[in-house]
């Protein structure tokens, strides 16, 4: 939720815009703590916040789909954004640096009061962000080991991953095995009789090709081995 914006910031040539941005998981939390301290850091730096974003939301999301994500794409070229800390921006650290990243692309500058961070256009800025972007990388490995080696310690247990084989539609569709073979042979398309059995035509032909079909090469077969006979 954007407070109190100042009249400035309506106008097309507007001024560089000081944004602070609180936010609070859960509705029990308040904001006060935050924008106590936004105001003191605003005092201390003799700079006055013109916009204020608030929400109540969890910082796992992306911040496209919170009010962070609209206040980003308002800023621009010249503008500022206080923070108490880079937690506020995002609980996970791939998500914090695409956020600065973008920022310091667009020339936004980005302070968090707690670290005592700044991220703008500055050479010492930008190696900061590459340090996080290299911990974002490092994280993103991370999360990559712990998954294969947890199903390497399934498999060696002897636990089959994956949906079980004859699962869901497949076994509906077995029980109806010769009905969907007669259907077949007497023209019906793969399309219809999916939508008799309430499954996806893909399942029925893939279900088709798997059960059915394998019957088709044995009676070739035997009636390649009676021509055969005949001609004998």
């Amino acid at each position: 939720m954007f407070i109190n914006p100042d009249k400035s910031t309506q106008e097309r040539k507007r001024k560089p815009i000081v944004a602070a941005y609180l936010r609070v998981s859960t509705d029990r939390q308040t904001i006060l703590n935050q924008k106590s301290e936004i105001q003191k850091f605003c005092k201390r730096q003799e700079i006055r916040v013109t916009l204020w974003c608030t929400e109540t939301v969890s910082g796992t999301k992306r911040e496209d789909e919170r009010e962070l994500g609209t206040l980003l794409k308002y800023l621009r070229n010249g503008d500022t954004l206080i923070i108490t800390e880079v937690s506020r921006l995002s609980r996970k650290l791939i998500n914090i640096m695409n956020i600065i990243h973008q920022s310091i692309e667009k020339g936004i500058t980005i302070h968090s009061i707690k670290e005592g961070y700044k991220f703008d256009t500055s050479i010492n800025s930008q190696v900061l962000a590459f340090a996080f972007g290299l911990c974002a990388e490092i994280e993103r490995t991370l999360i990559s080991q712990r998954t294969r080696e947890a199903l390497a310690r399934r498999r060696s247990s002897g636990m089959k991953l994956g949906r079980p084989r004859g699962s869901g539609s497949t076994t509906k569709l077995y029980k109806h095995l010769e009905d969907i073979r007669i259907m077949r042979l007497q023209g019906a398309s793969f399309h219809k009789i999916a939508l008799k059995y309430e499954v996806s035509t893909e399942t029925l032909r893939l279900f088709y090709l798997r059960y059915l079909l394998k019957k088709t090469p044995l009676r070739r077969r035997r009636r390649s081995s009676r021509k055969k006979t005949v001609k004998n």
